[in-house]
Protein backbone atom coordinates (compact mmCIF):
# COMPACT_ATOMS: atom_id res chain seq x y z
CA UNK A 1 0.00 0.00 0.00
CA UNK A 2 1.43 3.04 -1.51
CA UNK A 3 1.64 6.28 1.87
CA UNK A 4 3.49 8.07 -0.44
CA UNK A 5 2.56 11.17 -2.69
CA UNK A 6 4.92 12.52 -5.71
CA UNK A 7 4.85 15.59 -7.43
CA UNK A 8 6.49 17.35 -9.95
CA UNK A 9 6.62 20.93 -10.77
CA UNK A 10 8.19 22.96 -13.52
CA UNK A 11 9.17 26.46 -14.12
CA UNK A 12 9.68 27.15 -18.26
CA UNK A 13 11.77 30.55 -17.67
CA UNK A 14 13.10 32.96 -19.94
CA UNK A 15 16.69 31.96 -19.00
CA UNK A 16 16.65 28.84 -17.44
CA UNK A 17 13.53 25.40 -16.79
CA UNK A 18 13.56 24.78 -12.94
CA UNK A 19 12.21 21.15 -12.44
CA UNK A 20 11.84 20.18 -8.75
CA UNK A 21 10.62 16.49 -7.59
CA UNK A 22 9.21 16.25 -4.00
CA UNK A 23 8.00 13.83 -2.27
CA UNK A 24 5.18 14.47 0.56
CA UNK A 25 5.69 11.99 3.40
CA UNK A 26 4.60 12.14 7.01
CA UNK A 27 2.94 15.36 6.23
CA UNK A 28 6.55 16.52 5.51
CA UNK A 29 8.54 17.60 2.28
CA UNK A 30 11.44 16.22 0.87
CA UNK A 31 13.04 16.91 -2.42
CA UNK A 32 14.23 14.61 -4.38
CA UNK A 33 15.42 16.25 -6.88
CA UNK A 34 16.08 19.48 -8.39
CA UNK A 35 17.30 20.89 -11.96
CA UNK A 36 18.10 24.21 -13.80
CA UNK A 37 18.55 23.85 -17.49
CA UNK A 38 19.45 26.93 -19.51
CA UNK A 39 16.37 27.76 -21.99
CA UNK A 40 15.60 29.04 -25.67
CA UNK A 41 12.59 30.06 -27.36
CA UNK A 42 11.32 31.66 -24.40
CA UNK A 43 11.31 35.51 -23.80
CA UNK A 44 10.11 37.55 -20.77
CA UNK A 45 8.07 34.02 -19.95
CA UNK A 46 5.87 33.84 -23.50
CA UNK A 47 7.15 30.81 -25.65
CA UNK A 48 8.44 32.58 -29.06
CA UNK A 49 10.02 29.73 -30.45
CA UNK A 50 7.78 26.36 -30.02
CA UNK A 51 10.81 24.10 -31.66
CA UNK A 52 13.42 25.89 -29.37
CA UNK A 53 11.77 25.42 -26.10
CA UNK A 54 10.56 21.92 -26.39
CA UNK A 55 14.19 20.88 -27.39
CA UNK A 56 15.00 22.78 -24.24
CA UNK A 57 12.00 21.21 -21.67
CA UNK A 58 13.26 18.29 -23.28
CA UNK A 59 16.97 18.22 -22.25
CA UNK A 60 15.62 19.54 -18.65
CA UNK A 61 13.59 16.42 -18.30
CA UNK A 62 15.92 14.49 -19.76
CA UNK A 63 18.36 15.73 -16.83
CA UNK A 64 16.06 15.08 -13.91
CA UNK A 65 15.08 11.37 -15.31
CA UNK A 66 18.68 10.47 -15.54
CA UNK A 67 19.17 11.53 -11.47
CA UNK A 68 15.59 10.26 -10.71
CA UNK A 69 15.76 6.61 -12.79
CA UNK A 70 12.16 6.97 -13.71
CA UNK A 71 10.23 8.87 -16.21
CA UNK A 72 8.51 11.89 -15.50
CA UNK A 73 4.60 11.46 -17.10
CA UNK A 74 2.70 14.14 -15.18
CA UNK A 75 3.77 17.69 -13.92
CA UNK A 76 2.33 21.03 -12.75
CA UNK A 77 3.33 23.57 -14.66
CA UNK A 78 3.49 27.52 -14.11
CA UNK A 79 2.00 29.70 -17.04
CA UNK A 80 2.79 33.74 -17.90
CA UNK A 81 0.69 35.88 -15.72
CA UNK A 82 0.66 38.82 -17.98
CA UNK A 83 -2.99 40.07 -18.48
CA UNK A 84 -3.82 37.79 -15.25
CA UNK A 85 -6.92 39.18 -13.85
CA UNK A 86 -7.52 38.54 -10.06
CA UNK A 87 -11.59 38.94 -9.48
CA UNK A 88 -12.86 38.94 -5.89
CA UNK A 89 -16.03 37.07 -5.78
CA UNK A 90 -18.86 36.13 -2.96
CA UNK A 91 -20.71 33.21 -3.64
CA UNK A 92 -23.52 31.39 -1.85
CA UNK A 93 -25.32 28.54 -2.14
CA UNK A 94 -28.28 26.59 -0.55
CA UNK A 95 -27.70 23.11 0.97
CA UNK A 96 -30.99 22.23 2.36
CA UNK A 97 -33.91 24.14 3.40
CA UNK A 98 -34.61 21.49 5.89
CA UNK A 99 -32.49 20.74 8.56
CA UNK A 100 -28.30 20.96 8.60
CA UNK A 101 -26.37 18.40 6.68
CA UNK A 102 -22.74 17.83 6.75
CA UNK A 103 -20.52 19.64 4.26
CA UNK A 104 -18.27 17.46 1.75
CA UNK A 105 -16.20 17.94 -0.25
CA UNK A 106 -19.13 17.80 -3.19
CA UNK A 107 -20.60 20.60 -1.54
CA UNK A 108 -17.29 22.51 -2.05
CA UNK A 109 -16.72 21.62 -5.55
CA UNK A 110 -20.16 22.66 -6.02
CA UNK A 111 -18.86 26.06 -4.95
CA UNK A 112 -15.92 26.22 -6.68
CA UNK A 113 -17.93 25.81 -9.94
CA UNK A 114 -20.76 27.92 -9.62
CA UNK A 115 -18.38 30.71 -8.62
CA UNK A 116 -16.30 30.23 -11.67
CA UNK A 117 -19.37 30.15 -14.04
CA UNK A 118 -20.53 33.39 -12.42
CA UNK A 119 -17.37 35.17 -12.84
CA UNK A 120 -15.21 33.65 -15.52
CA UNK A 121 -14.58 37.03 -18.26
CA UNK A 122 -14.99 36.44 -21.69
CA UNK A 123 -11.79 35.45 -23.90
CA UNK A 124 -10.62 34.27 -20.50
CA UNK A 125 -9.20 30.87 -19.31
CA UNK A 126 -9.68 29.75 -14.84
CA UNK A 127 -6.25 29.03 -13.64
CA UNK A 128 -7.33 28.89 -10.36
CA UNK A 129 -9.70 29.83 -7.91
CA UNK A 130 -8.01 31.03 -4.31
CA UNK A 131 -10.92 30.28 -1.50
CA UNK A 132 -10.42 33.06 0.94
CA UNK A 133 -12.97 31.26 3.19
CA UNK A 134 -16.08 29.91 4.02
CA UNK A 135 -19.41 31.10 6.06
CA UNK A 136 -21.83 28.63 7.12
CA UNK A 137 -25.35 29.94 8.06
CA UNK A 138 -24.14 33.46 8.35
CA UNK A 139 -21.44 32.34 11.07
CA UNK A 140 -17.63 33.19 11.86
CA UNK A 141 -16.03 32.69 8.44
CA UNK A 142 -13.69 29.13 8.63
CA UNK A 143 -10.78 28.32 6.32
CA UNK A 144 -12.01 24.45 5.86
CA UNK A 145 -15.82 23.86 6.11
CA UNK A 146 -15.82 19.89 6.15
CA UNK A 147 -17.13 18.02 8.63
CA UNK A 148 -19.67 20.81 9.88
CA UNK A 149 -22.88 20.83 9.44
CA UNK A 150 -24.89 23.68 7.87
CA UNK A 151 -28.06 24.57 5.65
CA UNK A 152 -26.22 26.97 3.74
CA UNK A 153 -22.40 28.26 2.58
CA UNK A 154 -20.63 31.04 1.52
CA UNK A 155 -17.47 30.74 -0.14
CA UNK A 156 -15.25 34.62 0.03
CA UNK A 157 -12.79 34.08 -3.01
CA UNK A 158 -10.58 34.92 -6.03
CA UNK A 159 -10.81 33.85 -9.14
CA UNK A 160 -7.77 33.97 -11.35
CA UNK A 161 -7.80 34.27 -15.21
CA UNK A 162 -5.53 35.01 -17.95
CA UNK A 163 -5.77 35.10 -21.51
CA UNK A 164 -5.95 31.46 -22.87
CA UNK A 165 -3.03 31.98 -25.20
CA UNK A 166 -0.62 32.33 -22.12
CA UNK A 167 -2.00 28.55 -21.07
CA UNK A 168 -1.99 26.91 -24.00
CA UNK A 169 1.42 27.55 -24.95
CA UNK A 170 2.67 25.95 -22.13
CA UNK A 171 0.28 22.89 -21.79
CA UNK A 172 1.06 22.34 -25.74
CA UNK A 173 4.91 22.04 -24.73
CA UNK A 174 4.29 19.56 -22.57
CA UNK A 175 1.54 17.39 -24.35
CA UNK A 176 3.76 17.59 -27.53
CA UNK A 177 6.57 15.45 -25.31
CA UNK A 178 3.96 12.65 -24.51
CA UNK A 179 3.87 14.55 -20.64
CA UNK A 180 0.47 15.58 -19.03
CA UNK A 181 -0.24 18.56 -17.21
CA UNK A 182 -2.17 17.72 -14.27
CA UNK A 183 -2.13 21.71 -12.89
CA UNK A 184 -0.83 24.96 -13.69
CA UNK A 185 -0.55 28.08 -11.49
CA UNK A 186 1.32 31.31 -11.26
CA UNK A 187 4.77 31.33 -10.09
CA UNK A 188 3.17 34.48 -8.22
CA UNK A 189 1.23 32.32 -6.25
CA UNK A 190 4.31 29.81 -5.89
CA UNK A 191 6.58 31.92 -4.09
CA UNK A 192 3.64 32.88 -1.80
CA UNK A 193 2.92 29.16 -0.59
CA UNK A 194 7.00 29.25 -0.16
CA UNK A 195 7.01 32.12 2.11
CA UNK A 196 3.72 32.18 3.59
CA UNK A 197 3.49 32.74 7.51
CA UNK A 198 1.30 33.79 10.48
CA UNK A 199 1.48 37.33 9.48
CA UNK A 200 1.71 37.05 5.51
CA UNK A 201 -2.18 34.98 6.58
CA UNK A 202 -2.99 38.27 8.89
CA UNK A 203 -1.97 41.12 6.78
CA UNK A 204 -1.49 43.22 3.25
CA UNK A 205 2.06 42.72 1.40
CA UNK A 206 4.11 42.73 -1.56
CA UNK A 207 6.55 39.80 -3.30
CA UNK A 208 8.85 40.96 -5.63
CA UNK A 209 10.42 37.90 -7.73
CA UNK A 210 13.04 39.29 -9.80
CA UNK A 211 14.02 37.04 -12.84
CA UNK A 212 16.31 37.26 -15.76
CA UNK A 213 13.76 39.78 -18.46
CA UNK A 214 11.54 40.51 -16.09
CA UNK A 215 10.48 41.46 -12.53
CA UNK A 216 7.20 40.74 -10.82
CA UNK A 217 5.67 42.74 -8.41
CA UNK A 218 2.63 41.12 -6.89
CA UNK A 219 0.08 42.42 -4.24
CA UNK A 220 -1.12 39.92 -1.62
CA UNK A 221 -4.25 40.43 1.26
CA UNK A 222 -3.96 37.71 4.05
CA UNK A 223 -1.80 35.18 1.43
CA UNK A 224 -4.00 35.94 -1.17
CA UNK A 225 -2.26 37.44 -4.53
CA UNK A 226 -5.14 40.26 -5.41
CA UNK A 227 -2.94 42.37 -7.99
CA UNK A 228 0.02 41.77 -9.83
CA UNK A 229 2.21 43.67 -12.26
CA UNK A 230 5.73 43.43 -14.34
CA UNK A 231 8.70 45.42 -14.80
CA UNK A 232 10.30 44.78 -18.01
CA UNK A 233 13.98 44.37 -16.76
CA UNK A 234 15.75 41.67 -14.44
CA UNK A 235 18.89 40.12 -13.72
CA UNK A 236 19.76 39.92 -17.21
CA UNK A 237 20.10 43.93 -17.97
CA UNK A 238 22.87 43.75 -15.20
CA UNK A 239 24.44 40.72 -17.78
CA UNK A 240 24.19 43.30 -20.50
CA UNK A 241 26.01 46.31 -18.44
CA UNK A 242 29.07 44.28 -17.69
CA UNK A 243 29.52 42.90 -21.13
CA UNK A 244 29.25 46.00 -22.70
CA UNK A 245 31.43 47.68 -20.35
CA UNK A 246 34.37 45.58 -20.22
CA UNK A 247 33.70 44.06 -23.85
CA UNK A 248 33.03 40.44 -22.60
CA UNK A 249 30.94 37.89 -23.54
CA UNK A 250 27.45 37.60 -21.54
CA UNK A 251 28.40 34.69 -20.37
CA UNK A 252 31.75 35.90 -18.31
CA UNK A 253 29.37 38.84 -17.56
CA UNK A 254 27.26 36.42 -15.68
CA UNK A 255 29.84 34.92 -14.12
CA UNK A 256 30.98 38.10 -13.01
CA UNK A 257 27.57 38.44 -11.22
CA UNK A 258 27.23 35.85 -10.12
CA UNK A 259 30.49 34.84 -8.31
CA UNK A 260 32.11 38.20 -8.00
CA UNK A 261 30.32 41.28 -7.63
CA UNK A 262 28.16 42.24 -4.42
CA UNK A 263 24.87 43.89 -4.89
CA UNK A 264 25.94 46.67 -2.79
CA UNK A 265 29.25 48.69 -3.04
CA UNK A 266 29.91 49.11 0.05
CA UNK A 267 32.17 46.40 1.24
CA UNK A 268 33.25 45.37 -2.13
CA UNK A 269 37.09 45.75 -2.31
CA UNK A 270 39.49 47.18 -5.21
CA UNK A 271 41.98 44.99 -4.24
CA UNK A 272 40.50 41.65 -5.17
CA UNK A 273 40.74 41.57 -9.06
CA UNK A 274 38.82 39.06 -11.69
CA UNK A 275 41.17 38.47 -14.55
CA UNK A 276 39.97 37.68 -18.31
CA UNK A 277 40.20 38.12 -22.06
CA UNK A 278 37.47 40.28 -23.65
CA UNK A 279 36.29 39.47 -27.09
CA UNK A 280 38.67 41.22 -28.59
CA UNK A 281 41.58 38.80 -26.86
CA UNK A 282 42.92 41.41 -24.65
CA UNK A 283 43.78 40.58 -20.97
CA UNK A 284 41.45 42.68 -18.29
CA UNK A 285 41.46 42.90 -14.56
CA UNK A 286 38.51 43.72 -13.54
CA UNK A 287 38.36 45.14 -9.69
CA UNK A 288 35.41 44.19 -7.02
CA UNK A 289 34.56 47.42 -6.32
CA UNK A 290 34.19 49.01 -9.96
CA UNK A 291 31.89 45.75 -11.01
CA UNK A 292 29.63 46.01 -7.82
CA UNK A 293 29.28 49.56 -8.60
CA UNK A 294 27.56 48.57 -11.83
CA UNK A 295 25.73 46.16 -10.64
CA UNK A 296 24.74 48.43 -7.80
CA UNK A 297 23.36 51.10 -10.33
CA UNK A 298 21.04 48.73 -12.47
CA UNK A 299 19.74 47.10 -9.02
CA UNK A 300 19.17 50.61 -8.02
CA UNK A 301 17.10 51.06 -11.25
CA UNK A 302 15.02 48.34 -10.71
CA UNK A 303 14.07 48.51 -7.23
CA UNK A 304 13.11 51.91 -7.72
CA UNK A 305 11.04 51.21 -10.63
CA UNK A 306 9.43 48.60 -7.85
CA UNK A 307 8.90 50.74 -5.31
CA UNK A 308 6.54 52.83 -7.69
CA UNK A 309 4.65 50.01 -8.40
CA UNK A 310 3.90 48.90 -5.56
CA UNK A 311 2.47 52.46 -4.97
CA UNK A 312 0.26 51.89 -7.89
CA UNK A 313 -0.47 48.90 -6.28
CA UNK A 314 -2.13 50.02 -3.25
CA UNK A 315 -2.60 53.16 -1.43
CA UNK A 316 -2.58 51.19 1.85
CA UNK A 317 -0.54 50.17 4.49
CA UNK A 318 1.85 47.47 3.64
CA UNK A 319 3.20 45.08 6.21
CA UNK A 320 5.57 43.25 4.60
CA UNK A 321 7.96 43.15 1.11
CA UNK A 322 9.67 40.03 0.24
CA UNK A 323 12.14 40.16 -2.47
CA UNK A 324 13.13 36.52 -4.45
CA UNK A 325 14.35 35.40 -7.34
CA UNK A 326 18.01 34.16 -8.46
CA UNK A 327 19.22 37.67 -8.06
CA UNK A 328 18.16 38.41 -4.51
CA UNK A 329 20.76 35.55 -3.30
CA UNK A 330 23.66 38.09 -4.64
CA UNK A 331 26.12 38.63 -1.32
CA UNK A 332 24.49 42.59 0.67
CA UNK A 333 21.47 42.37 -1.68
CA UNK A 334 20.24 43.36 1.69
CA UNK A 335 21.75 46.46 2.16
CA UNK A 336 20.12 47.85 -1.09
CA UNK A 337 16.93 46.35 -0.84
CA UNK A 338 16.92 48.47 2.36
CA UNK A 339 18.04 51.43 1.13
CA UNK A 340 15.43 51.80 -1.63
CA UNK A 341 12.36 49.39 -0.57
CA UNK A 342 12.61 50.33 3.12
CA UNK A 343 14.59 48.80 6.66
CA UNK A 344 12.81 45.63 7.04
CA UNK A 345 12.54 44.25 3.82
CA UNK A 346 12.82 40.44 3.50
CA UNK A 347 14.88 38.92 1.79
CA UNK A 348 13.70 35.41 0.49
CA UNK A 349 14.70 32.20 2.42
CA UNK A 350 14.24 28.86 0.85
CA UNK A 351 14.39 26.23 3.32
CA UNK A 352 13.84 23.19 1.52
CA UNK A 353 17.34 21.18 1.61
CA UNK A 354 19.01 20.78 -1.24
CA UNK A 355 17.13 23.54 -3.33
CA UNK A 356 18.31 26.29 -0.81
CA UNK A 357 18.16 29.12 -3.54
CA UNK A 358 15.66 31.88 -4.33
CA UNK A 359 15.40 30.75 -8.06
CA UNK A 360 13.19 27.91 -7.33
CA UNK A 361 10.94 29.56 -4.90
CA UNK A 362 8.03 29.74 -7.70
CA UNK A 363 8.56 25.87 -8.32
CA UNK A 364 8.57 24.66 -4.91
CA UNK A 365 5.89 26.85 -3.93
CA UNK A 366 3.62 25.19 -6.52
CA UNK A 367 4.01 22.03 -4.95
CA UNK A 368 2.88 23.08 -1.77
CA UNK A 369 -0.05 25.07 -2.92
CA UNK A 370 -1.26 21.63 -5.25
CA UNK A 371 -1.06 20.15 -1.84
CA UNK A 372 -3.28 22.72 -0.26
CA UNK A 373 -6.00 22.31 -3.06
CA UNK A 374 -5.61 18.40 -2.72
CA UNK A 375 -6.15 18.72 1.38
CA UNK A 376 -9.15 20.96 0.52
CA UNK A 377 -10.91 18.40 -1.47
CA UNK A 378 -10.12 15.50 0.73
CA UNK A 379 -8.28 14.16 -1.61
CA UNK A 380 -4.70 11.99 -1.96
CA UNK A 381 -2.56 12.02 -5.42
CA UNK A 382 0.44 10.98 -6.38
CA UNK A 383 1.93 12.15 -9.82
CA UNK A 384 4.14 8.77 -9.88
CA UNK A 385 2.37 5.15 -10.20
CA UNK A 386 3.33 2.49 -7.56
CA UNK A 387 5.71 1.17 -10.37
CA UNK A 388 7.92 4.11 -10.15
CA UNK A 389 7.57 4.61 -6.40
CA UNK A 390 9.46 1.59 -5.93
CA UNK A 391 12.03 2.10 -8.04
CA UNK A 392 12.56 5.88 -6.59
CA UNK A 393 12.71 4.01 -3.29
CA UNK A 394 15.27 1.46 -4.31
CA UNK A 395 17.06 4.40 -5.59
CA UNK A 396 17.09 6.86 -2.99
CA UNK A 397 20.46 6.98 -1.57
CA UNK A 398 21.68 8.16 -5.29
CA UNK A 399 19.54 10.69 -5.87
CA UNK A 400 18.96 14.57 -4.61
CA UNK A 401 17.17 13.56 -1.45
CA UNK A 402 16.76 15.03 1.57
CA UNK A 403 14.45 14.00 4.37
CA UNK A 404 -15.64 20.80 -20.21
CA UNK A 405 -14.34 21.05 -24.28
CA UNK A 406 -11.30 23.00 -23.39
CA UNK A 407 -7.51 21.99 -23.41
CA UNK A 408 -7.58 22.55 -19.74
CA UNK A 409 -10.79 19.92 -19.01
CA UNK A 410 -8.19 17.57 -18.10
CA UNK A 411 -6.63 19.72 -15.85
CA UNK A 412 -6.70 18.57 -11.92
CA UNK A 413 -8.19 21.90 -10.61
CA UNK A 414 -10.90 22.75 -7.79
CA UNK A 415 -12.80 22.96 -11.22
CA UNK A 416 -11.67 19.11 -12.41
CA UNK A 417 -14.36 16.30 -12.47
CA UNK A 418 -14.72 13.97 -9.38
Amino acid sequence: MNNKNIYTSVDIGTNTIKIVVCELFGNKLNLLAATSVASQGIKKGVVVDSALATNSLKKALKEIEDMLGVSIKKVIASIPSYNADYIYSKHEELISSDEKVNIDEKVINLLFKETIKEKLPQLKEVVTLLPVDFIIDDEKAVKDPKGLLGKKIALRSVLVATPKKNIYSVVSLFENIGVEVVDITLNAIGDMYTFKSKETDESIGIIVNMGEEVTQVSLYNKSIIVKSTNIQLGSKNIDNDLAYIYKITKNEARKIKEKFALAHKMYASVNDIYELTDVNGEKVRINQFEASEIVMARLEQILNLVKNEINTLTNKKISYIIVTGGTSNMDNFNLIADEILGKGTIIGDVKLIGARHNKYSSVIGNIVYFINKLKLRGKSYSMFDSDDIEALSTRKKSIINVSNDSMLGKVFGYFGSE
